[in-house]
């Protein structure tokens, strides 16, 4: 049995964001202690027109679940539509009943 190469506490920041002078990022999430801690960088999409910051963070939370099933299928073969399905499943049971409180801190904010 091989053993998997140990994955990074911390992920890299993609070259792209790192080319642009406008980039930001929106949220970073950590498991520590048992639970999942978020930090988040709200108000970006705050005085834009025709943009409402809860849709726009729609968008973002549905893009980075588009990103998960594209990863999963690189990785593992896990075919794209599955594993939307099964985030889309979890998202609702974890909408009705969360099996978790929500801890967290806004960019900016000290802990």
């Amino acid at each position: 049995m091989r053993n998997k190469p140990a994955r990074p506490a911390e992920l890299p920041i993609p070259a792209s964001a790192k080319r642009d002078r406008k980039a930001r990022e929106m949220i970073r999430a950590w498991i520590a202690e048992g639970d999942l801690w978020c930090t988040i960088n709200v108000g970006t999409w705050a005085g834009v027109d025709f943009v409402d910051e809860s849709t726009a963070w729609g968008i973002l939370l549905s893009d980075v679940a588009h990103h998960v099933a594209n990863a999963l299928h690189e990785e593992h073969e896990v075919p794209k539509q599955e594993t939307l399905n099964q985030i889309r499943l979890a998202w609702d049971r974890e909408f009705e009943g969360p099996t978790s409180g929500h801890n967290g801190q806004y960019a900016g904010d000290d802990e």
